[in-house]
Parts: structure tokens; C-alpha cells; sequence
């Protein structure tokens, strides 16, 4: 979607992270996989996070971040469409079935399967628009499954 325009909280959120030293990017890559109460670097988290951020959306925020530093930024479409773009004749089984997966991930499985995905699109030199993923993941568990929906669609579609 060419006029995907972010929510100002995660364009700010995306602009600090982009914005990182590698230092601070190792920091927030040591706890890629972990939960927020399980991470060490909680106060560096907290610094980049932008007021307004819903208490329980920070553990998604937390996911993004520690994600970040994994694959390039920039890219365009959702995350079914980067997918898509490393798709190819020889992975293509496969990496179906790793997109299967992760469509039909719940929250206790996402960050796992999401933290694959990323390193697949980074193994393959895709980019990732984080701002639109993060938007995508604050809305992962609505009851119509849309964002589920659109990343098949996505991926998937011809």
C-alpha cells in the first residue's frame, strides 16, 4: 500500500531506532527473543519509547525493537509483501510453509516466528518497513485477522 501513512508514535518510535549507533543496536539485538521482563536492557528500551504508548503495548514495541537491528530498513509493502520479494524457485516450498506458520501464529509463537522471518528477509538482503510492521503487530490479535489476511494476500496473491 503506496499511502500507508504510520500512527506519529510509531514514525517517532521507527525514526529513533533508525537513528541508532551500532552500540545501541547490539544492545537491543541481545535481547532479540526475550521478553520485556526478561530483558536487560529495559531502561535503554524505555529512553527510545515515545510518550503515549499504551502499557500494554510496549511488549510489541519491545518485539519491534529488538527485531530491528536484524534486517535492513525501508522497504515497502507489509511483511507478507518482503516475504514475497524473497521468494524464489528454490525456497519457495519451504518458505511457504515457514509463511503458513507464521499467518497462523499466536501470541505466545509470534516473536519466534517473526524473529525467523527476519532473519530470512535479512539472509536474502529484503528490507522490512518496520513502521508498518509495528502497526501490523499492535493489531496481530483483532478478531477479524485482517492483518493475517492482508500478509497472505500479500504473499500469497499473484
Amino acid at each position: 500500500m503506496s499511502d500507508y501513512q504510520p500512527d506519529p508514535k510509531i514514525a517517532y518510535f521507527i525514526s529513533r531506532l533508525e537513528r541508532l549507533d551500532p552500540g545501541g543496536r547490539a544492545r537491543l539485538k541481545r535481547s532479540a527473543g526475550e521478553r520485556l521482563v526478561e530483558a536487560r536492557e529495559i531502561a535503554f528500551f524505555y529512553s527510545l519509547l515515545p510518550n503515549g504508548v499504551q502499557e500494554k503495548q510496549e511488549e510489541t514495541y519491545f518485539l519491534a525493537a529488538t527485531l530491528f537491528p536484524l534486517a535492513e530498513a525501508d522497504g515497502g509493502g507489509d511483511l507478507g509483501d518482503s516475504l514475497h520479494r524473497a521468494r524464489n524457485d528454490k525456497n519457495a516450498k519451504g518458505l511457504d510453509r515457514r509463511v503458513q506458520a507464521l499467518l497462523d501464529a499466536d501470541e505466545a509463537q509470534l516473536p519466534y516466528r517473526l524473529r525467523r522471518a527476519i532473519f530470512f528477509l535479512k539472509s536474502n538482503r529484503v528490507r522490512v518497513n518496520w513502521a508498518r510492521l509495528l502497526q501490523d503487530l499492535l493489531q496481530w490479535n483483532a478478531s477479524t485477522r485482517f492483518v493475517q489476511r492482508q500478509w497472505a494476500r500479500s504473499y500469497f496473491g499473484e
